[in-house]
């Protein structure tokens, strides 16, 4: 097992009446050629509109990025909403160092399945496991991949996992999720990926090679893991 760390109408309405009598309605001309004719004329004041500015479109523009430890001091003197904003980040000012850019540190990387319970792996792995199979399962059952991890420096938005998987050279699964957001807080974060079943027959069974990548929403990699499995006859 090889761990790497690395660090965006209605329809028309018919004529209506009232006291007996139709109201009148704007006439519609039908006449192609002065239809093109206004097309031509409110399509050449548009590009009047565009030199005056300099032919510049303005796009918005985000406010610069506020580190975690600045947010908390903007109420400094507020005492009552410094002490929410500390509850709900879960983490004290003095443990925060002002530094932009989220860092999320994994702790351990865990097997759950009906077979065997959990099997728990400490990250970074020993020198002895790097190339070995990480687990072992059956074929048919279920099991589940869960993470401990921390949360460093600021807040870590849009976290997500890739899980690639090959057997024999071939790409055989690839599985997406959605973590969330988290804060940077005491206690680590324990979050169990979703849960999946080991494929059966003959073909199924044998060695897999597999990737698991963390990536935040803009797109900084947090942690990038290869492993191997194996599956074996349910006896």
């Amino acid at each position: 097992m090889e761990v790497r760390n690395c660090k965006r109408e209605e329809e028309a309405a018919g004529p209506s009446y009232a006291s007996g009598l139709p109201l009148t309605t704007p006439e519609i001309s039908e006449n192609p050629s002065e239809r093109n004719h206004q097309e031509e004329e409110e399509e050449a004041e548009a590009e009047t509109d565009d030199d005056k500015n300099g032919g510049v479109v303005h796009a918005f523009v985000p406010a610069p990025p506020v580190s975690l430890k600045d947010q908390i001091e903007l109420d400094k003197e507020d005492e009552s909403l410094r002490r929410w904003k500390e509850k709900l980040l879960g983490c004290l000012e003095s443990e925060l160092d002002g530094q932009m850019d989220p860092e999320v540190r994994f702790h351990s990387i865990g097997i759950v399945s009906d077979d065997f319970g959990e099997i728990v792996t400490p990250l970074p792995v020993n020198q002895n496991q790097i190339g070995g199979t990480l687990f072992t399962l059956r074929e048919g059952s279920l099991y589940q991949l869960k993470l401990k991890f921390s949360v460093l420096h600021n807040i870590v938005s849009g976290l997500t996992y890739s899980n690639t998987v090959w057997k024999a050279g071939l790409q055989v699964d690839e599985s997406k999720g959605m973590l969330g957001t988290f804060a940077p807080q005491k206690e680590p974060y324990v979050y169990a990926l979703n849960e999946e079943t080991t494929p059966s027959g003959a073909l199924a069974r044998g060695i897999y090679s597999a990737k698991l990548k963390f990536e935040d929403d803009d797109r900084r990699c947090h942690l990038e893991i290869k492993y191997s499995f194996e599956i074996k006859k349910r006896s």
